[in-house]
């Protein structure tokens, strides 16, 4: 079906399209390892990618990571001054307030016993903390805390508090709380991530957030995983992966610790950003690439192919069609510029042209010859029959008996009608084909001018229709039609003395392959004898030659020779000798003359 399918399509069955699918499936196996090779190298590209978002995520939280270490350093540095003063309250009170005087990263220094009192802090005073959320974390589960507060116990500014516990022996004593402001730990966001739509926040291991490039803190909702709380992704450290956002925005993430155990930082980017872009599109270039290397190798090809073979076989074509339908004026050019073979095929068809041309100028100068030669037999024929009318019009007017006279008269006409025949002949322009209707047309008016004189009252109609036969054809119709027109004049009469005689011959087709002679003649009460004689033996041979059917109609008023005869096709005629005329004996009953 498919095969069939093809077939109907014309436009399959040419080079071109044929070369396409088989260079198609030349080119399709270095099309698969150009998908799996750019399939490969957008995994690995993907992979590297993969390794600087988390390398720019680190360096993202690099400051943060500084500046927490720093306060939990710190926390841990002032814990045996804590313990030195820590019956002396306003002491300790002065180490915490010299030590936040003296840098600019922390905005509040203290010591909180585990009743949620503080007596020493940078801020004078004693405080209870003890409704702290920060406290209630440590207090229900004592270590090193790293916490965020929208509002700071004491300060009452936005703040992250690093915790240590502080210990004597093995006595828990309480915790040293250094706070961090929020703003300075948003700034070394902004200052390493850049505008290229990267967001970046950090959270602790209780999965709270401490801190956002965002401004207020809420906003960076839009910007975490769908549906997953930032607990379950302590599992993802260290790695990167896909996901939607709650706007439905799908974007790429990355999770590395910035204190390990404690704090960890969430990078997020926008897949639509020119940062990890190239991610998506080299993943679909492993498809379109090796498209659109396809196409341009079938393009190239193609063109290739139009310009070494195309193109010369369609000339090729032109010169053979151009030739096939006549056009012998020159041997078509070889086409020098061709490939070695289309040229070498070319130049075979140009010694083939130039042979046959050669070979055709010959045949026709010998047609032409045997032409000539043949138009001037038709000419010699036609004068000597015309010398034989003459020599027997001679022997006419030396003999006195009438019939005598009568029979070399007969004989004289048809001797004149034969020298028509081949005067028509040798005078038409092809010898293969006769005008018949112009034939019987010129041999009428021949005979009428011969044997009715001026006066003689005799009416001749003629109805001839162009009909062009073979001379095999045309010289017995016409043969037949002198007989019959001989017959005609010679026994034309009329019944009532007040009328004229008349004759009258028509010719033309009877259906798409018969033609039909009628020649038919006015009879008085003296011609409707019937006689046997010659010229009824001629009608009957000449009809048996175009092997048609002579009928004859007689009444009291007028006689009709009918003849009906195929009329052989022109372009299928078999060669024969033009003019030849067979006669035979056989009579009909009733025939006349």
């Amino acid at each position: 079906m498919l095969r069939r399918l093809f077939d109907r399509m014309e436009f399959t069955k040419g080079l071109g399209f044929r070369l396409g699918g088989l260079l198609s499936v030349a080119i399709l196996p270095i099309g698969l390892i150009s998908v799996i090779q750019t399939l490969h190298l957008s995994r690995e590209y993907e992979r590297s990618s993969e390794i600087a978002l988390l390398g720019r995520t680190a360096t993202a939280a690099a400051g943060e990571r500084a500046l927490l270490q720093g306060a939990l350093g710190t926390a841990d540095a002032l814990g045996p001054a804590v313990l030195e003063t820590m019956d002396r309250p306003q002491a300790c009170s002065d180490i915490m307030r010299g030590f936040v005087q003296r840098t600019v990263s922390f905005v509040y220094a203290s010591f909180t016993r585990l009743d949620g009192v503080t007596e020493c802090s940078s801020v004078p005073g004693v405080h209870d903390v003890s409704d702290d959320p920060a406290y209630r974390q440590f207090r229900d589960s004592p270590g090193t805390l790293v916490t965020s507060s929208p509002v700071g116990a004491v300060s009452g500014l936005p703040v992250v508090v690093v915790i240590q516990p502080l210990y004597r022996g093995v006595d828990l004593l309480g915790y040293i709380s250094v706070s961090l402001s929020h703003d300075m730990l948003r700034s070394t966001h902004v200052a390493e991530l850049g505008t290229d739509g990267a967001r970046i926040l950090t959270f602790n291991n209780q999965g709270q957030v401490l801190s956002s490039d965002s401004e207020p803190l809420a906003d960076f909702d839009e910007v975490l995983p769908r549906d997953k709380s930032l607990t379950s992704l302590l599992s993802r450290s260290e790695t990167t992966f896909r996901d939607y956002t709650s706007a439905g925005e799908r974007r790429v993430f990355s999770v590395v610790p910035v204190v390990p155990g404690l704090v960890y930082a969430l990078g997020s980017w926008n897949r639509a950003d020119s940062g990890i872009a190239g991610i998506d599109i080299t993943r679909r270039t492993a498809l379109i690439l090796p498209l659109i290397l396809w196409a341009a190798s079938l393009v190239v090809a193609y063109f290739a192919v139009y310009r070494l073979v195309l193109r010369h076989i369609r000339e090729l074509r032109g010169q053979m069609r151009r030739f096939a339908i006549g056009d012998r004026s020159a041997p078509p050019p070889v086409l020098t510029d061709a490939p070695a073979e289309i040229e070498d095929m070319s130049q075979t068809f140009h010694n083939m042209a130039r042979i046959l041309i050669r070979d055709e100028e010959a045949m026709e100068a010998s047609v032409n010859e045997k032409t000539v030669l043949l138009k001037e037999v038709h000419h010699r024929v036609k004068n000597n029959l015309q010398l034989i009318a003459s020599i027997i019009n001679m022997q006419i007017r030396m003999i006195d008996h009438d019939d005598a006279r009568r029979v070399l008269r007969s004989v004289q006409d048809r001797v004149a009608s034969l020298a028509t025949i081949y005067r028509n002949l040798y005078q038409a322009e092809h010898l293969d084909s006769v005008e018949a209707d112009r034939l019987i047309s010129d041999i009428i008016n021949q005979m009428a001018n011969a044997s009715v004189g001026p006066g003689g009252g005799l009416r001749i109609e003629t109805q001839l229709e162009p009909l062009v036969l073979m001379p095999d054809q045309a010289v017995p119709l016409t043969l037949l039609a002198t007989e019959a027109f001989t017959n005609a004049l010679k026994y034309s009469g009329v019944a009532d003395p007040q009328s004229r005689p008349w004759v009258r011959v028509r010719l033309g087709m009877d259906g798409p392959q018969h033609a039909v002679l009628e020649v038919e003649n006015s009879v008085g009460a003296a011609s409707l004898a019937e006689s046997t004689g010659l010229g009824s033996q001629l009608i009957e041979a000449f009809a048996m030659q175009l092997e048609g059917d002579a009928t004859q109609e007689a009444d009291d008023r007028h006689y009709l020779l009918r003849l009906r005869f195929r009329v052989e096709n022109l372009a299928k005629r078999e060669t024969g000798t033009p003019g030849a005329v067979v006669l035979t004996s056989a009579s009909r009953p009733g025939a006349r003359h």
